[in-house]
This record gives structure tokens, C-alpha cells and sequence, in this order.
């Protein structure tokens, strides 16, 4: 096979943020949670109406009386692992675990002086966290990890897991991760039994979070102000900057293990060396060979949409880079770690050549729930943070030491037009 990079110059590359949401899917998504929620169900969603949705869409059997799998069968599940992959599936729960915890410490409550007494703002976390784990192609029990793991890090009382069909290590992931109530459905099913809540069975969750495919995209942007959500996901993707110190196998089997995702995944290499970009195309092509299927092709799908720049400078590769915001950013270049945090916009930052993208995916501590699309220019990844809430208080009591604020409120409220804050304060002068 013959080089599969496509070659885009600097001027061409095009960065409209798309929305990550399939109309096509937006109106089966609503269909589908009008489904759920009948006249007598009090807004929430109707198991009989659920588990008939769960049977049409190859959730469960068709002979399923249920939709919930039971602790026990997830602790069979973990039980049932190979010695080594028990090891590595308690390896990477421990790590992610460190990490959330690490987050959640680094934020506290606080307080400080204000005229006449005192204002802060208290840290606590919600209360039923909704996460899911896709079903698909592959199971991920690294998505299990990643969502159940950092809301029960950020000390949710109740977890709820959501993956259709799952297989046994999703099941084992799920143990390990201590999740109160998992239900075996996916797509728009999944993300409306968890905003809207199953009478007896599932709470109302008050943020739902993990990657999954359009249904579930599209049923997250139709619950949210319901409930919270992390972000809308779209289609994943790797951006490496190298020069010519890069090793180029190691850098072609990056941008494979991203492309191998999905057909719409992207992989993009901005180099200042033309022969590394060569270098990197022939050991795609190799590699890529070597994939079974249905991984070879649908890494050659992706790279149809995939690209390689050849840029003047670093500099150069950092504001295209910055331009982009990739999803996963890493850095394969001399000083990598200069680079690295000269960078502005990413999910997730990957520095050196030993820092591989995969070892995020799969455990290193950082979530690898991360914004994609351009995203990442105002948001960040998944983290305890997303199930915290930072709530002010504040409170009066020296009503003498507070005149001068009540004094500016009084002031401030009749330049703005509304009167009845103007005696609202008033009411407290002295």
C-alpha cells in the first residue's frame, strides 16, 4: 500500500466547530423518550415502556423480564477474570481512583471578611450521578472507570451505570467501581431513564455523563436542563506535533490507534520536517496492513478525513494545534515538555514519546472523557468537578459595620431601574 496521509497546507485546514448532535437522530432520540414517559408514570420514565424499547432495539432478549443486572452478577463477572486481567482491571481502577481523588482535594471550602460580617462558598457534591458505558463494537470498561470511578471520587451517595448488552469485564468493571444500580440498556433508553428516573428502581440523576453513540448524544442535549451533562461528544480525534527527533513507527501507531475508533475518528500530524511526515506515512501504511479486521478498516475510513501539515516552525504547529483544540494533543518533539505547556487549547496533553494517548485511554489517572470538536477551547474533560457543586453563602452580623454596602445596593439598584431592590436595602439602613 502506498502512503494513506492526506496532505493539507496550513491555509486549507478548515476548523468549523460541528455540531455533534445527528438531526436525523435528534428526532428518533425525542420519539424515543416520549416513548418512556406515560400519562400515569408522574414524568418519570415507565419500566413496561422501557423494557418493550430495551426488546425492539436488541438492548436485551426478547424474552427479558428485566433491564437491571444484579450486584451479583457483576461480582460473578469479576470473580470469573483471568488473574491477569483482574490485575490490570484493579491496576487502572486504582490509578483513576488516586487521580479523581487528588481533584477533589484540591478544591475546599472557604470564606473571608465582608463589610459587617461574612461570604464564601461551600464545596459538596450531587446527589445521583447517571454515567454510561457504550456497548458497541467493543466493550469499555474503561468508560466504566472513568465516569463511575470520578462521581463516586466526588462522593455522589447514589452511582447509576448504564451499557446495553454488556460483556462480562464492563460487568466486572462495574463491581470494582462500586455502582449502586446498573441497567443493561443503552441509546436514548438509557440517557432518559436516568434524567427522568424510574419510580422505585432508578433515581432522578442530577448529572449524566459519558461518550456514547448519536442517540445518546442527541438524548443528552434533549435532557439537559433536566439534569446536567459532561459535554456533547462528537467524533474522536489525535493531533501529534513532531519534528525530526520523533520516532516515526511510534508516531504512525499513534495515529492508527486513533483512527481504528470510528469511521469519522480524525488523526492530524503537524511536522516541521517533510521526511518525518513521509517517514510517519510509510509506517501507516505498513502498520495498518496488520490490523485484524474490522479494526483495518475502519482505520482507513478515518484517514480519508485525516491529514498531515508540514509547518515552518513549532510555532507554527502550536497555533494550528491551538487552533484546532484537539480532543488528544501530543508532543514528540525536542523539549517536548516546553512545547507541551506553550500549547493553549486540548483535552488531554500527552508529552514525550513514552506518554502514549493510549496509556490515557486506559488508565493513567486523567479522565479520558475529553471535549472534542474544538471544545477544548472553553471546556475541559470529565472530572470530579462536574459532579460538585460551589454554592456562596454570606452573612450579616454587624448590621452597623454593613452601611456602607447596604449604601451602594441602595445606589447601584436606582441606577438599574428597579426600585423595590432600592427599599429592599433600605429597609436595612440605619
Amino acid at each position: 500500500m502506498t502512503g494513506v496521509l492526506n496532505r493539507v497546507t496550513p491555509d486549507k485546514i478548515g476548523l468549523e466547530i460541528k455540531d455533534p448532535v445527528d438531526p436525523t437522530a435528534l428526532g428518533q432520540a425525542r420519539a424515543i423518550l416520549e416513548e418512556l414517559v406515560v400519562d400515569d408514570s408522574k414524568g418519570m420514565v415507565d419500566p413496561d415502556s422501557l423494557l418493550t424499547v430495551a426488546k425492539r432495539l436488541g438492548d436485551v432478549p426478547q424474552d427479558a423480564t428485566q433491564f437491571v443486572v444484579s450486584k451479583e452478577e457483576c461480582k460473578a463477572a469479576f470473580e470469573g477474570l483471568t488473574d491477569a486481567e483482574r490485575v490490570a482491571l484493579t491496576n487502572i481502577h486504582g490509578r483513576v481512583k488516586a487521580f479523581a481523588e487528588m481533584q477533589r482535594k484540591s478544591v475546599v471550602d472557604m470564606e473571608m471578611d465582608i463589610p459587617g460580617g461574612k461570604a464564601g462558598h461551600t464545596v459538596s457534591p450531587c446527589r445521583a450521578a447517571g454515567c454510561y458505558a457504550p456497548g458497541g463494537r467493543y466493550p469499555l470498561p474503561s468508560s466504566v472507570l472513568m465516569t463511575a470511578v470520578t462521581a463516586r471520587a466526588a462522593g455522589c451517595e447514589t452511582v447509576v451505570l448504564a451499557s446495553p448488552r454488556p460483556a462480562p469485564i464492563t460487568m466486572a468493571a462495574a463491581h470494582i467501581s462500586n455502582v449502586d444500580l446498573f441497567l443493561c440498556v443503552g441509546g436514548a433508553q438509557a440517557i432518559g431513564s436516568m434524567a427522568f428516573g424510574i419510580d422505585g428502581v432508578v433515581p432522578r440523576c442530577d448529572v449524566i455523563c459519558g461518550p456514547g453513540n448519536k442517540w445518546v448524544t442527541a438524548a443528552k442535549s434533549l435532557v439537559n436542563g433536566k439534569c446536567g451533562i459532561d459535554m456533547l461528544a462528537g467524533p474522536s480525534e489525535v493531533l501529534v506535533i513532531c519534528d525530526e527527533t520523533a520516532n516515526a513507527k511510534v508516531v504512525a501507531a499513534d495515529l492508527i490507534a486513533q483512527a481504528e475508533h470510528d469511521v469519522v475518528a480524525r488523526a492530524i500530524l503537524l511536522s516541521t520536517d517533510p521526511r518525518m511526515i513521509e517517514e510517519v506515512d510509510k509506517e501507516v501504511a505498513q502498520q495498518i496492513e496488520a490490523l485484524p479486521e474490522p479494526n483495518r478498516s475502519t482505520a482507513l475510513e478515518a484517514l480519508k478525513q485525516s491529514f498531515a501539515v508540514e509547518c515552518k516552525s513549532i510555532e507554527e504547529c502550536i497555533k494550528i494545534s491551538d487552533d484546532i483544540a484537539p480532543e488528544h494533543l501530543e508532543i514528540q518533539t525536542i523539549d517536548a515538555q516546553t512545547v507541551g505547556q506553550t500549547c493553549a487549547n486540548y483535552g488531554g496533553l500527552f508529552v514525550g514519546e513514552h506518554a502514549a494517548e493510549v496509556l490515557g485511554d486506559y488508565g493513567a489517572g486523567p479522565n479520558h472523557t475529553l471535549p472534542t470538536g474544538g471544545t477544548g477551547r472553553y471546556t475541559g474533560g470529565l472530572s470530579v468537578f462536574n459532579f460538585l457543586r460551589i454554592r456562596t453563602w454570606m452573612r450579616v452580623d454587624d448590621a452597623a459595620a454593613s452601611q456602607g454596602m447596604v449604601g451602594d445596593s441602595i445606589v447601584m439598584a436606582r441606577l438599574e431601574g428597579l426600585e423595590g431592590h432600592a427599599r429592599a436595602a433600605e429597609a436595612r439602613k440605619q
